[in-house]
């Protein structure tokens, strides 16, 4: 340690331990995801490390997720299925529209914080091309980001920091 503190003098212990248990619980989260078959794998460490490394805690922030995320694949879903825009400027409305109603539903359940999940995911899930149909993408989104968030609440539970410090 003290090494480490010569190397990095603004390094304290705590945060060193964050460092550690992130990485871990980011691995983890890819291993499962890879096993599973899941085609975009790379959505559970990410969203792993997001919840992790908020400054909200992590049951608040990983609701949050998982609200956002399911609310956005549902309206990223139906928006890509069931409208067709010709123009890029009818594609531009369609896709305001659609964040602007993850928007007003967020705030309308009462859980704005969700809102950028939410936006995110639609826009995820209209935005890019697929071969798959737009349900396939919207559940493998909200499954990949499931288990990220699974994993960074077991951790925290198992592995708890004091935030303040890091």
């Amino acid at each position: 340690m003290v090494a480490l503190k010569r190397l990095f003098p603004g390094i304290n212990r705590d945060s060193l331990l964050d460092a550690v248990r992130t990485a871990l619980a980011a691995v983890v989260a890819m291993l499962l995801g890879r096993l599973l078959g899941m085609p975009e794998y790379y959505w559970a460490p990410i969203s792993t490390i997001v919840i992790m490394q908020s400054t909200l805690p992590v049951m608040t922030h990983g609701w949050q997720r998982f609200l956002g995320t399911a609310l956005g694949a549902i309206l990223g879903i139906a928006f890509a299925s069931l409208t067709h825009p010709v123009t890029t400027l009818s594609f531009a409305a369609v896709y305001a529209l659609g964040v602007f109603l993850c928007g007003v539903v967020t705030f309308l359940l009462g859980v704005g914080g969700a809102f950028r999940f939410a936006a995110i995911t639609l826009s995820i899930i209209f935005l890019i091309s697929r071969r798959a149909a737009p349900w396939i993408a919207g559940w493998h989104r909200f499954l990949e980001v499931s288990l990220g968030i699974a994993v960074a609440v077991v951790f925290s539970r198992l592995w708890p920091l004091d935030k303040k410090t890091t």
